[in-house]
């Protein structure tokens, strides 16, 4: 099939917070990464430990997060923007996503009080302890040893414009606004695909990069939350549920977890070919 490329990427450093989109993108095993800042790879946390995203706080979408010389760079509406450094000054304490038990090294007061104060609520913000791999589930990567950090269970999530494209179609059919691809958070979006033809692939290579589908990811309600305003509405789900459910994993589903087979340290670029290898 020819046709096929990268069209967009994007990365979350902070979980939850607004993306980042990218020309160029480093690629590791856990995932995408740009001026030494990985995916994922900082949370915020209650006093539990436990993670929070924007299910809890919707206002999470209008943290902007920027990168550069090693820092790490928060801004918000109506909020005197922070920046913190690369360094780890206290010890890794533990914190949990979901079923997983992970260490993260807390990233002090002056964070956490940023945080609070944000979001109105007793929170913390902490960065991922890689000294504790965390991995992923055997059940659909096996043996391979993938591991991710605090993404909600695998390294990328990979969207076909295709699939987008076609569930703006239904969507404007009923009356409804066409959606922005940010609504899905992906990693990689993928230009050439017919629409779902993500759910059927194995993999997907693109300079010496190999990414391997593992699992359809299941949405949730951050689906409905406008990533510009974060005002929560209704849609997709109502419209996804229509055609897009699966009983076995009771849940809606758009987009594939995919897991990193080759190309560790490599550069990934937008509008860059892509070849593609079905599972069929």
């Amino acid at each position: 099939m020819t046709g096929i490329s990268i069209a967009s990427l994007h990365i979350y450093p902070v979980k939850g917070c607004r993306g980042i989109g990218l020309d160029r993108a480093e690629v590791r095993v856990t995932g995408l990464a740009s001026a030494g800042m990985r995916d994922r790879e900082w949370m915020a946390v209650d006093p539990l430990g436990s993670f929070v995203t924007q299910r809890e706080y919707p206002r999470m979408a209008l943290i902007e997060v920027s990168l550069g010389a090693g820092r790490l760079r928060l801004a918000a509406p109506r909020m005197e923007a922070i920046e913190l450094p690369a360094q780890n000054p206290t010890a890794a304490q533990d914190v949990t996503v979901w079923r997983s038990k992970v260490r993260g090294y807390d990233a002090g007061d002056e964070a956490a009080q940023w945080l609070s104060t944000y979001l109105n609520a007793k929170l913390r913000l902490v960065r991922f302890d890689p000294s504790k791999p965390r991995r992923c589930n055997p059940d659909y990567v096996g043996a391979t040893g993938a591991h991710t950090l605090f993404a909600d269970g695998y390294p990328v999530l990979v969207i076909g414009q295709g699939s987008l494209d076609d569930l703006n179609t239904r969507l404007v059919a009923k009356g409804e606004p066409a959606l922005p691809m940010n609504r899905f958070r992906p990693n990689v979006v993928v230009s050439g695909l017919e629409p779902y033809e993500e759910d059927h692939l194995h993999t997907l290579e693109s300079d010496g990069v190999r990414l391997q589908m593992v699992k359809p990811c299941a949405r949730c309600q951050v689906t409905t939350t406008d990533q510009q305003t974060a005002r929560v509405g209704f849609e997709p789900l109502p419209t996804l549920s229509t055609y897009r459910r699966d009983d076995r994993l009771a849940a809606v589903l758009f987009g594939m977890n995919a897991i990193v087979t080759a190309g560790d340290g490599s550069m990934l670029a937008a509008g860059a070919p892509a070849s593609i290898e079905h599972r069929f």
